[in-house]
């Protein structure tokens, strides 16, 4: 589960303000901060038929705030709900002479541009395995594109951000939430990974992951995933770079700030995620996409811009 959600003015942010702007779905909240519950648990504790919590659930599902998915029950598969942010921040985009607006982009894990790894390593789609694991001329293969988590022990994945800047624009802030662990052989929480970011060629700063979960089922994997001896899900981390230097989760990383990446017109921006040779922790990265892991999400962009 995220700790920490961030929210703004922005699209994304309210289908959250509108999710909220219901007694019945706060209460299922309040519920679910306490344990998972099924459809029929809920409708019971509520007195509410199981056709109207379900209207509830599905808003509750589309803002990000509550994650389903299916289990064997009593009388076979029931829908189990559980929480998927903890609390909130943000804050409004000033408006003060310039005009700002927000785009936004999600991208696929498979969808790299460049990368050099070495084993343990693999790639999955929603299907099955991609090629053989442990063997990384298959970060190359055709069906990459199709995969949803990915991982590696050393090395590094790049994948190229569209630049919508219109001229005469500028960036004033990008935050790029995705979810990741370590890459331990197996599974190991006490696996520390010193797992790096740069953007534009910048350095943005070092973040150590404490390790690579795998002590629960993913929410989100497939039901062919292997249940044990194997990473499960990783945690939701908010890379942000704004006027004031690099964050993540709000924690400072650099001073590298958004004047020391803005893009030329027609120039994407390379983003890469790195575990080096020369870390103090060699432990591995790995990504995950829609429908592995707990959060149903890809690489997730967003640009804040000023207009003239």
């Amino acid at each position: 589960m995220v700790t920490i959600r961030y929210l703004s003015t922005d699209d994304k942010s309210l289908l959250v303000y509108e999710a909220l702007s219901s007694r019945p779905r706060l209460d299922i909240l309040d519920m679910l901060a306490t344990r998972a519950m099924s459809v029929k648990e809920i409708a019971e504790a509520l007195s509410f038929s199981s056709a109207t919590v379900t209207i509830h659930i599905r808003k509750l599902e589309e803002s990000g705030l509550i994650v389903c998915t299916h289990a064997p029950g009593k009388h076979g598969r029931q829908k189990l709900c559980r929480l998927a942010v903890e609390s909130f921040q943000g804050g409004f985009r000033a408006r003060t002479g310039n005009r700002r607006d927000a785009l936004s982009c999600s991208i696929r894990i498979g969808h790299y541009t460049d990368y050099s790894v070495k084993p343990t390593c693999g790639l999955a789609m929603q299907s099955s395995f991609i090629g053989q694991l442990d063997d990384p001329r298959y970060f190359s293969d055709p069906q990459r594109f199709d995969a949803d988590v990915l991982w590696f022990a050393e090395g590094y994945v790049e994948y190229r951000i569209p630049n919508y800047l219109l001229p005469g624009q500028r960036l004033t802030r990008i935050d790029i939430s995705m979810e990741l662990c370590s890459e331990a052989p197996g599974s190991n929480e006490n696996w520390p990974s010193d797992i790096s970011f740069e953007l534009g060629g910048r350095q943005l700063g070092i973040w150590t992951c404490p390790g690579d979960f795998g002590d629960r089922r993913g929410l989100l994997n497939p039901d062919w995933w292997p249940d044990t001896n194997k990473t499960q899900y990783g945690l939701l981390k908010i890379l942000s770079v704004t006027e004031d230097g690099s964050f993540i989760d709000g924690i400072k990383l650099s001073d590298t700030a958004i004047r020391d990446i803005q893009p030329l017109f027609g120039h994407d921006m390379p983003f890469r995620i790195a575990v080096r040779p020369d870390a103090d922790n060699v432990g591995g990265l790995t990504l995950f996409g829609q429908g592995f892991g707990n959060y149903n999400q890809n690489i997730e962009v967003i640009f804040q811009v000023a207009s003239p």
